[in-house]
């Protein structure tokens, strides 16, 4: 048995793009919608017996009209291949108000051969052309709808999320003591594991979000644990396979240099023992693409400086989103030509401009905390900095000093 395992399509991210001449879409719309058919072409290509998506499947959980098209139209495809969808529901999936649909349910409404929605916990058997398949569910949960409001209002936020843990571990425990174990079983899960290495993610610190130890996914009655909502590719353990996939696609920044794409996990029986071979399977996708050049202060042509090294890089310029980063002494601010360094960047898909301006070092009274001192004080360490070579000067400055200062004081 042979499965497809991804998360995180992110749909709708459009950071860094522009508008497609041709289709009126963004740019990097379209770089997430290539990055999906690149799943699906696999899929049908190699015969797989089942997809399973973890979660996310859009940026935004109302998304637009045009983005559920897309969506849809790529799981139309698998679905008329005779390859089974599962669809778990993910933090951005969820509506923002009660009675409010997630943003696959429609699939569910419409009750569409092979696709399977789990918006709760919960065992799916799945009929493939190589046998049945079970699929443990663990969706995105809210705090609200696992902890009763008065239990809650007893509660700080650490111990909610410890609350939160006990609750999601008692539900895996059970639902994977109801497995057969004849057959093969694939735990999906949108959920923070603790340990793993954050990837893109925005305003995800600890504290703020539950998280499950790994020993509650990584559970022997698994044959592959498939998770989401991390968005950095990295495998947990091995035995189990305890997998995230990553985003789908590049973010942002915090992205760069990653392999991106999905996880392959085939199942085989061997001496009546199964057995999971699984491995990564990169797409090709935008790349991220920082440069980063240091100008010396007595550097003749600044702009030439740049503009010779962007024609190094050239060839990893092309397509590319790039941020270039120019670390330059406050004497050179304003001398490196930007018109004359974007045209030679103009292969590049975005491309932007920082500076680090190296400004230089204010005179500082050794030793001495300024905060501290008196006026006086601070007027007589500062000169005696300044006039250290001039003793007659610094008297004379010193005491029209304490005049200025005591008629200040006498206002």
């Amino acid at each position: 048995m042979k499965l497809i395992h991804f998360a995180d399509a992110h749909l709708g991210v459009e950071t860094y793009g522009k508008t497609d001449p041709a289709s009126g879409l963004s740019s990097r719309f379209m770089d997430f919608l290539s990055a999906f058919d690149q799943l699906v072409d696999y899929a049908i290509r190699e015969n797989v017996d089942l997809v399973v998506f973890c979660g996310d499947a859009y940026k935004s959980r109302d998304p637009s009209q045009t983005q559920q098209r897309e969506f849809a139209k790529r799981i139309k495809r698998l679905s008329q291949c005779g390859i089974p969808i599962f669809l778990l529901v993910g933090n951005h999936d969820l509506p923002g108000a009660t009675g409010r649909a997630t943003t696959t349910e429609i699939f569910d409404t419409l009750a569409v051969d092979g696709v399977y929605v789990a918006a709760k916990p919960g065992i799916y058997r799945i009929s493939t052309k190589n046998g049945l398949v079970q699929v443990v569910s663990l969706p995105w949960l809210k705090r609200g709808s696992v902890i009763a409001r008065e239990e809650a209002k007893n509660l700080g936020l650490d111990e909610i999320n410890q609350r939160m843990r006990e609750i999601l571990t008692g539900i895996i425990e059970n639902l994977a003591a109801k497995l057969d174990p004849r057959l093969p079983a694939v735990l999906a899960a949108h959920v923070w594991v603790h340990g793993a290495k954050l990837g893109t993610e925005e305003g995800m610190t600890v504290g703020q979000e539950h998280t499950l130890l790994l020993s509650a996914v990584a559970n022997p009655a698994f044959d592959y644990v498939a998770l989401g909502h991390i968005h950095r590719r990295q495998v947990l353990t091995e035995d189990p396979p305890v997998v995230y996939a990553g985003s789908l696609e590049r973010l942002d920044f915090g992205d760069e240099g990653l392999d991106k794409g999905f996880h392959v996990a085939e199942i085989t029986v061997k001496d009546s023992r199964r057995k999971t071979h699984f491995y990564p399977y990169s797409i090709i996708g935008r790349r991220f693409l920082t440069l980063e050049k240091t100008l010396a202060p007595d550097d003749p042509d600044p702009t030439g400086t740049v503009v010779r090294m962007l024609n190094q890089n050239a060839e990893e310029l092309k397509g590319s989103i790039v941020r270039l980063e120019l670390t330059m002494p406050q004497i050179l601010l304003g001398q490196v030509r930007e018109a004359d360094v974007r045209a030679v960047a103009g292969d590049a898909h975005c491309f932007a401009i920082t500076h680090k301006v190296e400004r230089p070092a204010r005179v500082r009274l050794s030793g001495t905390h300024v905060e501290r001192l008196t006026p006086q004080q601070a007027l007589e360490a500062y000169l005696k900095l300044k006039l250290k070579d001039s003793p007659a000067r610094l008297e004379e400055l010193l005491a029209s000093g304490r005049e200025l200062i005591l008629e200040e004081s006498l206002k």
